[in-house]
């Protein structure tokens, strides 16, 4: 039985009961955000879930320059800090330079350290230092035990609040793969694991000018990774998917959370 994790008022791992991470992948407007996350608050109220809310404030590893990045730190951040104030929940948010670290430490419980970002030892260590809880998403391009390298890099700073999660692996041109034996090894290094469900169905470049997916899959291999024994399951979501100004073709419609996850909470508890 690994560590637990604590994230405001929610624990992840240990013998905690299995938790939700969700939200949009980018923060589109602060209406948005705030009805996102409200049903989604409310949501977690009336099915008592563990819930951490996640939205990105800058998607810096768009594929095309003209894809919408999100409104920026400043704003973005005051955004979050909202959602935290107004609904009582955890936030998670990523992060792509260590200038922004320390500053969106102030304003969220989880900094997120994304999957081509990994390796950076500054910024990892940095998201160490922070005193905020780090999620770390394992690269397409790595394997599950080339994580170890990088707990050693957080555990480093005196951090122990530290979260891996799974989100596919590079399977050929624009095709991930998502490889359930990864998530018993990282499993194995002493930490909460998390599923990522809809990155994993992402088809990386896959229009060309931006990513595509398919979001149908997603519930699928969300039930399969509870089954072996993740501690959360990351979903990305949206109200209209089809209208989702990043990542929609891989999101589970807003209204579909709460019946999926009576599948998964069922799930965890006969596994």
């Amino acid at each position: 039985m690994g560590r637990s994790v604590q994230a405001g008022k929610v624990k992840i791992g240990g013998r905690n009961p299995l938790a939700l991470i969700a939200g949009p992948c980018v923060i589109e407007s602060r209406e948005s955000c705030l009805e996102i996350a409200g049903y989604l608050a409310r949501l977690a109220r009336r099915l008592d879930i563990p819930f951490v809310f996640k939205a990105s404030y800058d998607k810096a590893n768009r594929t095309s320059l003209r894809s919408f990045r999100g409104p920026g730190i400043a704003k973005g951040l005051e955004i979050l800090a909202e959602v935290r104030e107004k609904y009582d929940v955890p936030v998670l948010t990523d992060v792509h330079s260590v200038e922004e670290v320390h500053i969106a430490a102030q304003a969220v419980d989880i900094i997120q350290i994304p999957a081509f970002l990994m390796r950076q030892t500054d910024l990892v260590v940095a998201a160490g230092e922070s005193g905020a809880a780090v999620n770390v998403k394992k690269a397409q391009f790595a394997a599950p035990w080339d994580m170890a390298q990088v707990v050693k890099k957080i555990e480093a700073t005196g951090n122990r609040n530290i979260l891996l999660t799974e989100r596919g692996t590079s399977f050929g041109y624009n095709t991930l793969v998502a490889d359930m034996r990864s998530l018993v090894i990282l499993g194995e290094l002493g930490y909460p694991v998390v599923f990522d469900a809809t990155h994993s169905v992402q088809s990386p470049g896959g229009r060309g000018d931006s990513s595509g997916g398919d979001g149908r899959f997603a519930p699928y291999l969300a039930k399969a990774a509870v089954a072996v024994g993740v501690d959360a399951v990351f979903i990305e979501t949206h109200p209209e998917p089809e209208k989702a100004l990043s990542d929609g073709p891989n999101m589970i419609p807003l209204r579909q959370v709460g019946p999926l996850w009576k599948k998964l909470r069922a799930i965890d508890e006969v596994r």
